[in-house]
């Protein structure tokens, strides 16, 4: 597959990921009797990942996460080469997806993105009012997990076909172990997405939102690579 058809994959697949999961935090998390909270938005997000795995996974391996595309490049299933193209597209496909989230959101009377619009925080920031300490270690913990579970899902070995199930939970235990923490990123495209159009307090924590879950990917990758994987050839992702 060209690499245009696959950078495309990733942006309309990151796109779907923020509007989906952001949106129904914005949109609906909170709703006046109906609102789906922490279980609904994370709900959200697995399904977000769910269908577009099944969509055009086929197409670009289904990162959707600058996190995941670093972790894959660390447990040798993806070319160095196409790392960061990946994450241009991924960035712009959440960026994108922000944009679109803020116009919807903002036809509603009084509504203000300075609030949250879903972005990642800590300290005041974090829903519960976790340290900074707490953020990065359960960002680099969870992202950990994550890539561990895709690389483990995507395996030669495992059931074909079942991947994008077992991912699509995986995220969405995540979310309803981290929301609390730090809003769940695990992804920094999804972070960055929204940060910026907060546009304030969201922008100037983002750098966690990136450092963590690289860092947690990565070493996820590793571990994985090392401890599990044998004689495999590099596919080109999750």
């Amino acid at each position: 597959m060209s690499i245009g058809k696959r950078l495309a994959a990733e942006f309309f697949g990151t796109f779907w990921l923020v509007i989906g999961g952001c949106g129904s935090a914005v949109l609906a998390a909170a709703f006046p009797n109906l609102g789906i909270g922490f279980t609904g938005v994370a709900l959200a997000f697995g399904l977000t990942v769910l269908t577009m795995a099944y969509a055009v996974g086929p197409i670009s391996g289904g990162h959707f996460n600058p996190a995941v595309s670093v972790g894959l490049v660390a447990g040798g299933r993806f070319p160095v080469k196409d790392l960061i193209p990946y994450i241009i597209a991924q960035v712009v496909g959440a960026v994108a997806a922000g944009g679109v989230l803020y116009l919807i959101a903002s036809g509603k009377a009084g509504f203000d993105a300075s609030a949250g619009f879903a972005s990642n925080g800590y300290g005041e920031h974090s829903p519960g009012e976790y340290s900074l300490q707490a953020a990065l270690i359960c960002e680099i913990v969870m992202t950990f997990f994550f890539v561990m579970i895709i690389m483990g899902a995507t395996h030669g070995r495992a059931p074909v076909g079942f991947a994008p199930i077992a991912i699509g939970f995986a995220l969405t235990l995540i979310h309803l172990i981290s929301i609390p923490v730090t809003n769940t990123s695990v992804n920094p495209a999804r972070s960055t997405g929204v940060a910026l159009f907060q546009g304030s307090w969201a922008i100037s924590q983002l750098w966690l939102f990136w450092v963590a879950p690289i860092i947690g990917g990565a070493i996820g990758g590793f571990v994985f690579r090392a401890l599990f994987s044998q004689d495999e050839s590099p596919v080109q992702g999750g």
